[in-house]
């Protein structure tokens, strides 16, 4: 068993910025003014890729996935579905 990642502090809030925006994104209605959020995400995005946590490019491969997981929140469809 591998032994579990250990992400800093604003990484994680970083990523649930970007897993907040991206949600609020898919949310919206397709003639919603989205400039704001697609700005946002790719912001966000920018600065997840670019955090001196990742200081080797495979760090970011393998440690993306990680990252994900451990700031993952069920979305209502999961929530549903699980019940």
């Amino acid at each position: 068993m591998r032994p579990p990642f250990r992400f800093p502090e604003d990484l994680i809030r970083l990523q649930q910025a970007w897993q907040q925006t991206y949600a609020e994104l898919a949310q919206a209605p397709a003639a919603a003014g989205t400039t704001m959020l697609r700005r946002r995400l790719i912001t966000l995005s920018g600065a997840l890729c670019t955090h001196p946590h990742w200081v080797t490019p495979t760090a970011w491969r393998t440690g993306s996935v990680e990252l994900r997981r451990a700031t993952h929140t069920p979305s209502s469809a999961e929530r549903e579905g699980a019940a």
